[in-house]
């Protein structure tokens, strides 16, 4: 199946506008060609006998935002978790193809999945802190893969906790639970905590659909934010929230990459038909 590539400049959304998929986004001068933190080539995935990814090719952008859509069961996070190798923790997978990341073979026999796994972080659907303090549960990957020195652990704390916009709401708690935490700041504290490991990648799992509207512009602002510093692949669900927070947009369906591109053309003038029908809520 070919896959239609578009690429047209953007203009990214303010957190706070909520556009309808009509609206056309006002464009911005083009910027030079980003460099690719992530590529797939042909990757298949299957569970058993099942396929689940046909033949994904797919260049993904360093310190940029791009957001995965497609309707439930296309395969968005059996890509997104075969990024960093979690999907090959369930017996009876298999893939074919290739992945690299920063020109590694992700799957190649010198990788180990445990290193791969400190360089790409992983924020899950539901937030999920460890049963320990504030602290302890940004400082546990630094502890674990002796990344700084003892001495040196408030000061990475601190500097991960403002990185997730949580260290003014925390600072005077970091002894109590992270599980006492609101549902938003818990999602925020598990952002810290991937970020505390000095990753290169950002993964995340519809990390706001568990969240209220506020707790969700305030992760979609920090998304926004952290991409200076990280690349972040984002699966989501809400199209609006692809369009306020994303600068490129790919869609999966049966497995498939239908369309990638720039989100403004996308959303506003895709080129493959299936696309359009998502978008618009035509799709069936």
């Amino acid at each position: 199946m070919n896959v239609t590539h578009t690429s047209s400049p953007m203009t990214p959304l303010a957190p706070d506008q909520q556009p309808t998929l009509s609206e056309r986004i006002p464009s911005r001068p083009p910027s030079p060609r980003p460099t690719t933190a992530i590529e797939a080539r042909g990757f298949k995935f299957y569970y058993g006998e099942t396929p689940a990814l046909d033949g994904i090719d797919l260049a993904i952008p360093r310190n940029a935002v791009t957001a995965i859509i497609g309707p439930s069961g296309c395969g968005k996070t059996t890509f997104l978790r075969s990024i960093n190798r979690l999907n090959e923790l369930i017996p009876g997978t298999r893939h074919e193809g290739e992945i690299l990341v920063e020109g590694t073979l992700i799957y190649g026999p010198g990788t180990d999945p445990v290193t791969l796994r400190q360089r790409i972080g992983m924020v899950f659907q539901r937030p999920n802190p460890f049963p320990k303090s504030i602290f302890d549960n940004v400082a546990y990957g630094p502890v674990l893969n002796a990344l700084v020195a003892k001495r040196d652990l408030p000061d990475l704390v601190e500097q991960r906790l403002r990185q997730a916009a949580l260290w003014d709401e925390v600072q005077d708690r970091l002894d109590e639970p992270g599980t006492s935490l609101s549902g938003g700041q818990q999602q925020r504290l598990c952002i810290a905590r991937a970020l505390g490991n000095q990753p290169e990648i950002l993964l995340m799992d519809e990390p706001c659909s568990a969240l209220d509207p506020i707790a969700t512009q305030l992760i979609e602002e920090l998304i926004v934010r952290l991409k200076r510093h990280y690349t972040i692949v984002i699966v989501t669900h809400n199209m609006q929230q692809a369009a306020r927070v994303s600068d490129r947009t790919a869609f999966f369906e049966s497995g498939r990459l239908v369309e990638f591109g720039e989100t403004h053309q996308l959303f506003t003038a895709p080129a493959d038909e299936r696309t359009e029908a998502y978008i618009t809520g035509r799709f069936r």
